[in-house]
Parts: C-alpha cells; structure tokens; sequence
C-alpha cells in the first residue's frame, strides 16, 4: 500500500463531487490503498458512486447502541462512542461493505428534523479523529455549499478537492471556498478538479476564475451521467469511460505527490 491519503470532496450541489469522490476511491483501492470512504452529506450519493448494494443500508445511520449520552457533570460532546468501543472497533463492525474492499461510513440521511441522527454524527465524528492515521486512506464527500467545509466535517482532510462546472454557479462557489482555504483552520491543501468540461479551455477558466489550481479535467461522459441517474457507481457502469479514466489520471497523480 502506499502512503495514505486523507482527501474530501467539496462544491456546489449537482456540480459532481460524489461520483467523483465514488469512483476516486475505488481506484486508490484497487491501487493497493486501505480506503474508507465517508459520507457527511446529508444528501444521498456517495453510497451509489462507490458501490453500495444493499438499499436498505444505504441511508442507516451508525446504530443508537454503539453511542452513549454525556453523563451529568462530564465534560467533553454530548455524545460518544460507548466505553470499550474503540474507532477502529466501530469502524470494523458499522462501517458497510463495498466492492474492491473499501469499506463506507455515514452518519446518516436527514429525514426532515437533524434529531434523529444527532448521536450518529457525534459516533461518526469521532470515528474519524480516532482512527490510526497510517492505515486508513480516507475519500469524503462534505456537504454541498461552503457552509463550514474546512472544519467541522472535514477536519480529517489534509486535501480538500473542490469540484467546479465551468458555469457561473459552480464558479461562483469555488471562489468563495478558495478564500475560506486562507483561514486559520483550512487544511494543508485546497485544489480544484474541473468538472463536466467540454473543451480545453474550461480547465484554464477555472482556474483563472477560482483562484485554484486544478489537478485534474473530467470531462462530460454520457456514461457517468447514466450512472448517477441509475443509482450505480460510474466505474461499474463505464469502466474505460473517459470521466472514469480521467480519475484514474487524478488518482495517479495524488500518490505520486504523497509519496515525493
């Protein structure tokens, strides 16, 4: 295996970063890497991009039984994993099956009110900053928007990867996250991958137009488009698909840089 990763996918809603994200961690699994692959947003994607089967499992949250309540007078989140659960632990025994090994952690789909899945998310999040950091490459899909992406949900992140449509929306996004990637908090590195692209010259657009650099161009494939609306991971619908082969490209490049 080479060296871990800790990537997250961030962008406008619709502009493609689950099926970017799906498909990215299938690859670097198949390229020997112990992939987790995590799902903070609260709308469905992820599960379909990587490969999840079951439909029932799909939208579970991480069960009520491996979380306890803050006791009176403790101090710490309201909620945690149960004493004697350890992230690793839980990881093994709640995190899904998907194909060519990469295992699938969510804390859940909201179902109108965030009540229900309160105690998941704090379970979720602590999994996440307990993990052992040299076993784990981690491909997350945060939420849609640049509502708190460097923080918060994406804390585990080193690279954060914005995915950017060339439309005035999709830009219009990646400006205002590629100026919360100068904060205090950011991660190590926040990059674009320019998505949906028709020719040359959307890539450099982005790029110029964002302010970030973009380390990959995919372009728009029929075949992915089929995938997300089928419900199917888009490397499983069109493996030598020219999106697919652009982020085998992306994921090429990103273990060469870990690795220098």
């Amino acid at each position: 295996m080479g060296h871990p990763l800790r990537l997250a996918f961030v962008g406008k809603g619709g502009a493609g970063k689950s099926a970017i994200a799906g498909t990215l961690a299938r690859v670097l699994a198949r390229r020997g890497h112990t992939v987790l692959a995590v799902d903070s947003d609260p709308l469905p994607g992820l599960a379909f991009s990587v490969g999840v089967g079951d439909v029932a499992e799909r939208d579970a949250p991480i069960p009520d039984e491996a979380v306890v309540e803050r006791a009176d007078g403790e101090e710490g989140p309201r909620f945690r994993l149960r004493p004697g659960l350890t992230a690793t632990e839980a990881l093994d025994r709640y995190a899904l099956s998907a194909p060519d090994g990469v295992r699938f952690l969510q804390f859940g789909k909201l179902k109108g009110s965030v009540g229900p899945v309160v105690r998941s998310q704090h379970a979720f999040r602590q999994i996440l900053d307990e993990l052992p950091p040299d076993r784990w490459t981690i491909v997350g899909d945060l939420p849609g928007g640049t509502r708190q992406p460097f923080f918060g949900w994406g804390s585990y992140a080193q690279t954060v990867l914005v995915v950017v449509e060339p439309s005035a929306s999709s830009l219009l996004t990646a400006r205002r996250l590629a100026r919360l990637a100068l904060g205090d908090d950011a991660p190590e590195r926040v990059v674009a991958v320019a998505n949906k692209v028709t020719g040359p010259g959307d890539a450099d657009a982005i790029a110029e137009r964002s302010g970030l650099a973009v380390v990959a161009a995919v372009p728009w494939d029929r075949e992915i488009l089929a995938a997300e609306q089928a419900g199917l991971a888009p490397i499983d619908v069109g493996p030598s698909a020219p999106g697919v082969r652009a982020v085998e490209s992306l994921a090429e490049r990103l273990i060469e840089e870990a690795g220098s």
